[in-house]
């Protein structure tokens, strides 16, 4: 089990690493771990209000309310820093929402393997540590598009996106399990990674078109 949570933390910073050096413009190392925090925190809260779904008798309802307390868990977390000084250009909303969501994953990993060993928490942590990040792209997308347009719906449609991509993520990955599943749960998977990348490559070009001064 040691190796298992060894396994978690190298797992999730790494991904943080590779999602963190996009930015052409590196933010405070001190900011970058508050907000990492913060989605620690977002996690205890989320699990805090998720177990009282247990007693709800529709299966679609507690998977669609987990998708919206999680998502809007992570999103608080992120908007921690949209008034801090450094936050100066659009590709920092993906950067700090891919950082809390990655501090949201590793608490929940590391309290799955606690709970139910390393056997069943290994596929748990391959799949759900990326699939969080993923998650929350369109929220960084939304943080940064306001701080780049201004208008007041940018956050939202970015959190009912987030929402959205992880209530069917969780749908498919509760059904039945077999070909059509998988083929339908790597079609979402491959989806998010094209979000994903399309929002950092906007932002990328932004930033080349638009460098800060020294």
């Amino acid at each position: 089990m040691p190796l298992a949570l060894v396994s978690s933390v190298v797992l999730t910073f790494g991904w943080l690493w590779f999602f963190v050096r996009r930015d052409r413009h590196p933010e405070p190392a001190w900011l970058l771990a508050r907000t990492f925090g913060w989605g620690l925190v977002a996690w205890a809260v989320s699990a805090a209000f998720e177990g009282s779904f247990d007693r709800l008798p529709f299966p679609l309802l507690v998977m669609l309310l987990t998708a919206v307390v999680e998502e809007s868990s992570k999103f608080l977390a992120a908007s921690t820093v949209t008034s801090e000084q450094a936050f100066d250009e659009p590709m920092d909303g993906l950067v700090y929402a891919v950082t809390a969501a990655l501090g949201f994953a590793l608490l929940e990993n590391i309290t799955y393997t606690l709970s139910f060993g390393t056997n069943a928490a290994t596929w748990h942590v391959l799949l759900t540590t990326l699939a969080h990040a993923l998650f929350s792209a369109p929220q960084g997308y939304g943080l940064g598009g306001q701080q780049l347009r201004g208008g007041r719906w940018w956050r939202s449609r970015g959190l009912l996106l987030s929402i959205a991509l992880h209530f069917v993520f969780n749908g498919l990955l509760t059904g039945k399990a077999g070909w059509p599943q998988l083929l339908a749960l790597s079609a979402v998977v491959v989806l998010m990674a094209f979000l994903a990348r399309r929002y950092y490559l906007h932002f990328e070009t932004h930033a080349r078109e638009n460098p800060q001064p020294p």
